[in-house]
């Protein structure tokens, strides 16, 4: 019998026996349904309210590009793929690895800024002593302060320049859509200014074995098969795991 004939029987085996559940119960057994529909606003208060869930859902949709713009996870992804690419071994570990990482580490770093949004914004708008509009500033205030203390004055006076505004007087005069970028573009320069330390030791292993097999004349054997099993022992031996995630969470001190 084709598979076709075979599902076609167990769906129509399944429809007979919700059939006959029905029918035993007193009461027939009912689909819920869902409506939506769009009607007209009434009051200010209607439109107020559709606005705001708009306004939710574009920040839940943008939630993620927010977490890589305005915490740690840029730095912490790139210096790991600059890890994995020194060492050659291709996909181990694997994407979905390297990210986890990333994001375990982006919430360890950037835990002390959170339980201060946590206490200064979200528990006393919970508790209805601030407004919302009074909980997002406080709430930004120690986000503000993090991008500031990472990101670099050339970055930033960058993008002060290129959005022609007049020059600051202190750091809480810079707007925030001018520090995100900055801060993105520091986080870059110093991602790969440790992954170019991280690829040091790798390449002088591979040029070392470049070499041997050259004076050996084995000019035909691929110089990473031979290096790959190498700079995994240089790494394991010097306890490169640790020293890896060390040197980036020290980074941001």
């Amino acid at each position: 019998m084709k598979k076709s004939g075979i599902f076609t029987i167990a769906v129509l085996v399944c429809l007979t026996g919700l059939f006959l559940a029905s029918g035993a119960m007193a009461e027939p057994l009912s689909v819920p349904t869902v409506s939506v529909g769009i009607g007209k606003a009434t009051k200010p208060g209607d439109v107020a309210t559709v606005l705001q869930i708009f306004f939710l859902i574009t920040i839940l949709s943008l939630a993620p590009g927010l977490l890589i713009m305005t915490t740690s996870f840029t730095r912490v992804v790139v210096i790991l793929s600059f890890l994995r690419s020194a060492i050659g071994t291709q996909q181990a570990p694997s994407n979905q690895i390297i990210i986890a990482m990333a994001l375990f580490l982006t919430f360890y770093v950037m835990s002390p800024v959170w339980q201060q949004i946590n206490t200064e914004a979200y528990q006393p708008y919970k508790a209805g002593r601030i407004t919302q509009e009074q909980a997002l500033n406080k709430a930004v205030s120690p986000i503000r302060k993090f991008m500031l203390s990472q990101v670099r004055e050339k970055d930033l006076a960058l993008f002060l320049s290129l959005s022609k505004m007049p020059r600051p007087k202190n750091a809480n005069d810079i707007p925030t859509l001018t520090i995100i970028p900055a801060f993105m573009i520091s986080e870059l320069q110093t991602a790969f200014q440790i992954g170019f330390l991280i690829y040091i030791p790798f390449l002088v292993v591979d040029m070392v074995v470049a070499s041997v097999l050259m004076s050996m004349g084995m000019m035909m054997l691929p110089p990473v098969m031979i290096s790959l099993p190498f700079k995994i022992l240089l790494f394991v031996l010097v306890d490169g795991w640790p020293l890896v995630i060390g040197s980036i969470v020290k980074s941001f001190g």
